[in-house]
């Protein structure tokens, strides 16, 4: 532990080249592939892209992300979607601050998709930086700062200090001819859920911006400090819980609606995980900036070895639950949250591949959720949540189970769907979250550049060009919609906004990291060798 908190302390001096060696060195360590060449990914190969053919004989992922540039001709929707994105830019006094969550002109009905979401500005921010445009970006995580210290009151209760808003929104006040923003931290949301991804996302998309411009002087600033200290604060106490997992209700995420996700949802622990770990890489060693690199690092270690072995499910995992024993007592338990045999769906049963694996969606006492959930595994591989192993699993299982997850449209949010009775009880009778549709099994192209990050991370990219091929034939003829509905994702979203600004986002930052895959760099993580638990080869690789 000691080894790990001193090359903790030191590590944000290095922040521009720490992730990248490693990430270099595994990319060209890993097998060159046969990659057949399309439009939509650069002319040279991944293969070729680990040579040192660069001048001087560097490696092209050695190179700046921004100074990367290819010479193929794109794809003319890419051109379409920059014009759609640039529009949804919202300014407060004259500088960029964020993108709409959609400017849909074919409804005059507008709830909050004129806001400023945190999650949702993720993909457009990460466009912006692709593309050599940092400013907005900047501005944007410096507001987002700014409206942390707001106070936040839900009726008559005070939220915690370090939570940050779910969106925002530019107020014009006619009287004094001035702006200012408004700011949501779940009050005014569905369900009145405050939001718990938005801060990690917030530290996430720091690092990102650090990563692309080189500029470590924002990170390094007292209120950049102070606020992922704030964020961390809320997530590193100490209380009741047995588990280093985050315990979290319906709403608080991506999936803002009831849909049975209560208790330790993969989402949150993946974006949780890759979170401390962005900011053990950015807070300074002064003052309590040491205390708490002491405690991510403790957090790690144990966030680490819990989901890897209580999260993860394979065909050898599911033999073995389907053989739990109950009521077992004492620390020679197996079964160590009383999980029933009789609990396990029979869905899973013929979902599962003899080769393949995922994180389930749920653990938590006498409750495993066996859904599928693709935001939380794909985060996990590209945080490095995922031993080597287990993100080579996953990527097996979506190509073993392309007709479910994937489809027609990329991607499915969810496996299965919850119908009839199941849906009445976990959902409340949603309307909106009815069977394949939404949240309860809908198909989201956001969900695209994060699938694309895993794909390119595990060596892959045929995976994410085949999914960028089905939103190529569809999406633009949509009209970017929000989601589509449903088993193979085949139909609009019955409520789905037009022109949603993430949809076209992520299509965006999918194209270019499969034309530039150094620009994984921004996202992903690669595994920390001192963090690695001593635990078992997924059962869906063979032993060496």
């Amino acid at each position: 532990m000691e080894s790990l908190g001193l090359r903790a302390v030191g590590s944000h001096c290095s922040l521009s080249e720490m992730d990248d060696l490693d990430l270099n060195r595994a990319l060209l360590d890993r097998p060159r592939l046969k990659i057949e060449r399309k439009r939509s990914f650069d002319e040279r190969s991944m293969s070729e892209l680990s040579r040192h053919d660069s001048p001087r004989g560097r490696s092209v992922l050695d190179t700046p992300l921004s100074s990367a540039r290819n010479s193929f001709e794109p794809h003319p929707m890419m051109a379409e979607a920059w014009e759609a994105l640039r529009r949804s830019m919202v300014f407060f006094r004259g500088l960029p601050v964020g993108t709409l969550a959609a400017v849909d002109n074919t409804t005059d009905e507008v709830l909050n998709y004129d806001q400023v979401f945190v999650r949702d500005f993720v993909p457009s921010a990460l466009a912006f930086l692709m593309n050599g445009e940092s400013d907005i970006v900047k501005h944007f995580l410096l507001k987002t700062l700014q409206l942390q210290d707001s106070e936040k009151r839900v009726d008559r209760f005070k939220l915690g200090k370090g939570v940050m808003p779910a969106s925002f929104k530019v107020s014009h006040d006619p009287i004094r001819e001035t702006d200012h923003l408004v700011a949501d931290f779940g009050e005014t949301a569905i369900g009145r859920v405050a939001p718990v991804d938005s801060g990690f996302w917030w530290i996430i998309l720091l690092r990102a911006y650090t990563k692309s411009t080189g500029d470590l002087t924002l990170s390094e600033t007292p209120e950049c400090q102070k606020g992922m200290k704030l964020i961390l604060s809320l997530c590193l106490a100490e209380g009741f819980d047995t588990f280093p997992t985050l315990l979290c209700a319906d709403g608080c995420s991506m999936i803002d609606r009831r849909m049975g996700v209560y208790g330790y949802p993969i989402e949150i622990q993946a974006l949780f995980y890759m979170a401390l770990r962005c900011a053990l890489s950015m807070l300074k060693p002064d003052g309590d900036g040491r205390e708490c690199i002491e405690k991510i690092t403790k957090r790690l270690h144990a966030l680490s070895f819990h989901m890897r072995n209580y999260f993860w499910l394979d065909y050898q995992q599911l033999n073995d639950i389907y053989r739990y024993k109950t009521e077992e007592y004492s620390h020679t338990a197996v079964n160590k949250f009383n999980v029933m045999p009789d609990s396990i769906p029979d869905w899973v049963f013929d979902f599962m591949p003899l080769r393949g694996g995922y994180f389930v969606g749920n653990v938590g006492p006498a409750h495993m959720d066996f859904r599928w959930f693709a935001l939380g595994n794909c985060v996990s591989i590209m945080s490095s949540l995922a031993t080597p192993d287990q993100s080579m699993a996953i990527m097996d299982l979506l190509e073993h189970r392309w007709d479910e997850l994937v489809g027609e449209m990329p991607l499915k949010i969810c496996y299965p769907c919850l119908e009839g009775h199941e849906w009445r009880i976990v959902t409340g009778c949603d309307p909106k979250n009815t069977r394949w549709s939404y949240h309860n099994g809908g198909s989201w192209p956001v969900l695209l550049w994060q699938l694309t990050a895993a794909c390119i991370k595990t060596g892959r990219p045929q995976i994410a060009r085949r999914a960028v091929d089905l939103i190529e034939s569809r999406l633009h003829r949509d009209c970017w919609p929000e989601y589509y509905d449903g088993k193979l994702g085949r139909y609009v979203g019955k409520q789905a906004r037009k022109y949603q600004t993430w949809s076209i986002a992520g299509y965006l930052v999918a194209k270019m990291l499969l034309e530039d895959p150094s620009h994984i760099g921004m996202i992903s993580l690669e595994e920390d060798k001192l963090m690695k638990p001593v635990i078992k080869r997924s059962a869906s690789w063979p032993q060496l």
